[in-house]
């Protein structure tokens, strides 16, 4: 059972990542869980009929995606706008305050699939291998062991051999987690009033399985219970042939925090990189992100996108989506040449961040407001801690966009919830605050040089 609220969150913040930032700000933070029906209908409050209006005609896509992901994917939408909220919770009461629901969600996002997954010089031979591993679990390159660049598709040619599975081996069990989602559960059974029986609950999820999928290895435990305990679980999966399939940023080699024989045990397999796209692969992938978002966008906006974006996937598909965001506020169609320039230019700014590290961030402030590192992410509470690192995790999150639980490892490992809290504080203030606007202005103005 999951608290409704919590499950709601957890649905923003995937809609945080897969949306452009205007779009969230405008479209979906507002928006709030009004009621979960028998576990299949969820209805959603807007606070305006143009909000509800925007919703259906440019985002329910989108909003789908991130719900089924986390409610499951049989669960009906129903959005409602202000009115019809009030009259819906007058009919039948407010249901959201301490409501405990239970859902059956499918863990593999169902557009990360192998049609979907865009195939050039840079990542054929990874498409070859999840492929292969795929079609024959357990019997071809076990284990397999992917890495590369953040933002370059080992999380879509993962969620794409569990999708595959689902769809022609729904009998083997199959489980993607990430490091951190298995490094919490094994911390969790440590800490259980019964402590063997959840130790062995524990084992028993995991090595029971037909096929363990490990997203972000890289961020395993330095403590060395953790790692045997993968170990041996890796092992038993291993010895009984059972698949495991590994992503990471880097190679075993140069993973510091990985003891010697783990490492061993992670690079006995095939070990792929998925390598930054080329031109044409970058053309490639706009071409299949507009088809399947529907988009209309010139071909030479496609071009100018593909020379004008870095490396990294999600830049590139971020870039366009931006650009057909303007075009559709200004009521366009298409995306032509016009939005294109008007739309990334802006982004010139933000380009100028680049290099920039959340140390250079948390640096600055600590320089800005004199204290130290230790004090801003250690527990420290005192009011002259509190408002500068809550000003580090707000200029974190907006300059260099990084997801709120990467953001809550960096500051000592603090909860997602108390980040996102941080930053929404600081949000708010910017636009009541001038003594805010001015800090932030000023510390930014230190990160520039300036």
């Amino acid at each position: 059972m999951q608290d409704l609220n919590s499950l709601w969150q957890a649905v923003l913040e995937k809609l945080e990542i897969i949306v452009s930032n205007v779009s969230f700000v405008m479209w979906f933070k507002p928006l709030k869980v009004v009621d979960f029906v028998d576990n299949k209908i969820l209805y959603i409050g807007t606070n305006s009929v143009s909000a509800k209006n925007q919703i259906l005609r440019n985002y329910m896509d989108k909003l789908s995606e991130a719900v089924h992901d986390i409610f499951g994917e049989n669960v009906k939408i129903e959005v409602l706008d202000q009115n019809e909220e009030m009259e819906y919770i007058e009919k039948n009461g407010d249901k959201t305050k301490d409501r405990e629901v239970e859902v059956t969600k499918n863990p593999f996002n169902s557009k990360y699939t192998f049609d979907n997954f865009v195939v050039g010089k840079s990542n054929q031979f990874v498409y070859a291998a999840a492929r292969a591993v795929a079609e024959h679990p357990g019997l071809k390159f076990n284990p397999l062991f992917i890495y590369g660049g953040v933002g370059l598709g080992k999380t879509h040619i993962l969620h794409a051999i569990g999708n595959y599975l689902r769809e022609y081996n729904p009998n083997l069990k199959v489980m993607y987690v990430t490091c951190e989602q298995f490094v919490n559960s094994y911390i969790e059974s440590l800490g259980s009033i019964s402590k063997t029986k959840a130790t062995l609950e524990f084992r028993s999820k995991y090595r029971n399985l037909d096929v363990l999928m490990v997203d972000d290895i890289q961020f395993i435990s330095k403590k060395t219970s953790t790692q045997e305990e993968f170990f041996h679980t890796f092992n038993e999966l291993f010895q009984n042939n059972k698949q495991i399939i590994i992503a990471s940023d880097r190679p075993p080699k140069d993973i510091e925090t990985l003891t010697d024989r783990l490492r061993s045990r992670l690079a006995c397999g095939l070990i792929q990189d998925i390598q930054a796209p080329d031109f044409e692969t970058k053309i490639a992938i706009l071409r299949k992100k507009c088809q399947l978002e529907k988009y209309v966008i010139d071909d030479d906006v496609i071009e100018y996108i593909a020379e004008k974006a870095d490396t990294n996937i999600r830049e590139l598909e971020g870039m366009l989506s931006k650009v057909y965001f303007l075009a559709n506020l200004m009521g366009k169609r298409s995306a032509s040449m016009e939005e294109a320039r008007a739309a990334l230019d802006s982004q010139e700014e933000e380009e100028k961040n680049e290099g920039l590290t959340p140390d250079d961030i948390i640096d600055a402030v600590c320089k800005y407001f004199e204290t130290t590192k230790q004090d801003l992410i250690g527990k420290k509470k005192s009011k002259e801690v509190v408002e500068p690192r809550m000003i580090a995790i707000y200029l974190i999150s907006e300059i260099l966009e990084i997801p709120l639980v990467s953001i809550g490892k960096i500051f000592g490992g603090r909860d997602h919830t108390t980040i996102m809290h941080s930053r929404d504080k600081i949000t708010d203030q910017m636009k009541s605050s001038h003594k805010t606007q001015v800090v932030v202005s000023e510390i930014r103005k230190m990160l520039k040089g300036g």
